[in-house]
């Protein structure tokens, strides 16, 4: 047990009831929300009396205006109801959450919670005891056909299910209340049809492709660019930081008290003087460009989500030398997605070299936290600001929160995404990536890579080699939801791949590849599959498929010569190679190489023969590919 386990508050707040019915108002109102650790003990942050709760398990990315529940921000009829259902909430969730919520989870019940109470008030119902069926299938419909504020777009899907999910939240935990609703509200409604929502027992998630929930991949130009620029700006931050350091020597020559503004103006000059090219506010837009372009890169590079980047802290990396005299680097943090804790990830040395970018970066920020600190300190060495500031006090990703006075905090979500508009549209990019698709993209080039056809990243993962196993990279402490969505995206490929496969306008050379198109024209594939969806699944599942660059391979393994020496093998029958329209370029190239190396007169017979040889079956391939031999 923990010092603060053994804290009386943390023990009262263990011991407190579930629910907050027949309680004497005074004894209520001190019922404990919300704790705070702070010079070791934990202070009450809010109590059920307060007509503000804060909430506490929440990551850092969270804004403080996020953390926040305002029951004065309900209609006055559903406050003190509300106020119980939240508390039951908290304390044990609803609908079988199994464990107390995270805090973002409680915040967004409120919302939806806030929207639902609001649509009561306007019908002129005032207490949950007045809720019946028709109410709720009513505004399930109103939820369903409102559009979002900012224009006419119909809400998703997706978003219609998470904002009808109030109504079994509170009618469970109106359960828990004086006031409960009398019947249970959705038995005769058709849920899954009108709200979007998925039938019970059917698995539902941002992954669900048929409800277009999936996260938008970063196309390849577009990820290349935001890369690239990324990587030259961490390459030259080194440059940027020596330039600041100059500038806080520039002073005013023949003035007493030079103003800041003058002082300011003196900057440009002295820029000039280093060999930067721009002014001073140039000069503060690039070193500014920094902190989003070092996010870019160690998100690209290790997949983590925005939340575990804003727990990074100094030295919060490490390396090891495996037995293959390799050096191997770690990226540690928090993930709190799945309550795994303290996490770690596998990440090529060029993340490491944007954390250490980036832990440069953040230094003055740091500094004005610890500032702050010492001002309240030096006023109530107990004031609770403390422990809100030291939560923020070593995290590299900080900005300056303007709408809290100035204060530095770690940056939240919109925050970087903002960051992340404005860099792609100073690379002159129309696509607005967004934090949660660097993970994605992560993944669908990890899976490629594995697959066969970026294979540099064999280089920077060292273990993410052609044919590696996934659990192989894995440590104790290492985030295994990240390869469960490698694998997620390896399934994707190796489905379209297939799909292509199965087409009957796609033509096919290599061994498999034609005993495919034999098949695929027969009916017996017809027969063994329920639909073409489930062939293409079942095949994609059952089969070995990899890219050696000039075809696919269906082997188990690598042995082949085809893969590497000898390429034009894998035309000339191979039982486990498929060769498609996406190869023939390939093929073109080695083709028109080959008829001018025919011509060589220092080859001899034996190296002749290869030549037609190969030249036979590139010409067999191509033929078969529908391609144009003179072209070649």
């Amino acid at each position: 047990m923990n010092a603060t386990q053994a804290d009386p508050n943390f023990a009262l707040f263990l011991e407190q009831r579930n629910d907050a019915r027949s309680i004497a108002d005074s004894e209520r109102d001190r019922l404990v929300i919300s704790l705070k650790e702070l010079n070791g003990k934990l202070r009450v942050v809010s109590r059920y009396g307060d007509s503000a709760w804060w909430i506490m398990n929440l990551t850092r990315n969270v804004t403080k205006s996020n953390k926040k529940i305002d029951f004065d921000t309900l209609p006055k009829a559903f406050r003190g109801q509300a106020k119980a259902m939240l508390y039951r909430f908290i304390r044990r969730g609803a609908l079988g959450f199994g464990r107390p919520p995270a805090g973002s989870t409680t915040v967004q019940f409120f919302r939806n919670l806030k929207l639902f109470f609001e649509y009561l008030t306007r019908i002129g119902i005032h207490s949950c005891s007045d809720v019946t069926p028709v109410v709720c299938s009513n505004y399930l419909n109103a939820i369903r056909k409102k559009t979002k504020k900012s224009g006419a777009v119909a809400y998703t899907k997706r978003t219609v299910e998470k904002k009808s999910t109030v109504i079994e939240q509170v009618y469970e935990l109106s359960q828990y209340t004086d006031v409960p609703i009398p019947t249970y509200p959705l038995a005769d409604f058709d849920y899954g049809t009108q709200a979007g929502r998925p039938a019970k027992g059917s698995k539902s998630g941002k992954s669900d492709k048929n409800n277009g929930c999936k996260t938008p991949l970063i196309p390849d130009d577009v990820f290349s660019t935001l890369f690239s620029r990324a990587w030259a700006i961490v390459s030259d931050a080194a440059r940027l930081f020596q330039l600041e350091t100059n500038l806080q020597a520039v002073r005013a020559k023949g003035k007493k008290k030079p103003t800041k503004k003058y002082i300011t103006m003196l900057k440009t000059p002295a820029l000039h003087e280093a060999g930067f090219d721009g002014t001073y506010f140039d000069f503060k837009a690039q070193l500014n460009s920094v902190r989003i372009a070092c996010y870019i890169v160690i998100a690209s590079l290790s997949g983590c989500r925005v939340h575990e980047l804003a727990h990074m802290e100094k030295n919060g990396f490490y390396s090891t030398i495996e037995g293959d005299d390799e050096r191997y680097w770690w990226l540690r943090s928090v993930s709190k997605k799945t309550y795994e804790g303290p996490t770690e990830w596998m990440v090529p040395e060029a993340a490491i070299t944007a954390v250490r970018v980036l832990e440069q970066w953040a230094e003055p920020y740091q500094e004005k936290i610890r500032e702050e600190i010492a001002s309240y300190r030096e006023q109530d060495v107990d004031d609770i600001r403390i422990a809100e500031a030291q939560e923020h006090e070593n995290s590299l990703l900080l900005g300056v929160d303007l709408r809290n006075g100035g204060q530095v905090r770690t940056l939240g979500t919109q925050a970087i995404n903002n960051g992340l508009e404005a860099f792609a549209k100073a690379c002159g990019l129309t696509w607005i990536p967004t934090t949660h698709q660097f993970r994605r993209k992560f993944a669908n080039y990890a899976a490629r890579s594995k697959f066969g056809d970026l294979r540099y990243l064999r280089e920077h993962f060292k273990h993410w080699s052609i044919d590696m196993t996934l659990s192989y990279a894995l440590n104790e402490s290492q985030e295994i939801a990240l390869y469960l969505e490698i694998q997620d995206e390896l399934d994707d490929i190796k489905v379209a791949v297939v799909d292509s496969w199965l087409d009957r306008s796609e033509p096919l050379a290599g061994g498999y590849g034609e005993s495919l198109v034999a098949w695929r024209d027969s009916s017996e594939s017809v027969i063994l599959f329920h639909s073409h969806a489930d062939m293409v699944r079942s095949i994609a599942n059952s089969t070995h498929i990899r890219s050696n660059g000039h075809a696919w391979c269906t082997a188990d393994d690598r042995a082949c010569v085809g893969n590497d020496f000898e390429k034009t093998r894998c035309g000339a029958g191979c039982d486990h190679a498929v060769v498609g329209r996406a190869h023939a370029e390939i093929y073109h190239g080695i083709f028109g190489h080959l008829k001018e190396l025919k011509t060589a007169k220092d080859i001899g017979p034996g190296g002749l023969a290869r030549v037609q040889r190969d030249l036979k079956r590139c010409a067999d391939v191509l033929t078969k590919l529908g391609c144009d031999l003179e072209e070649a």
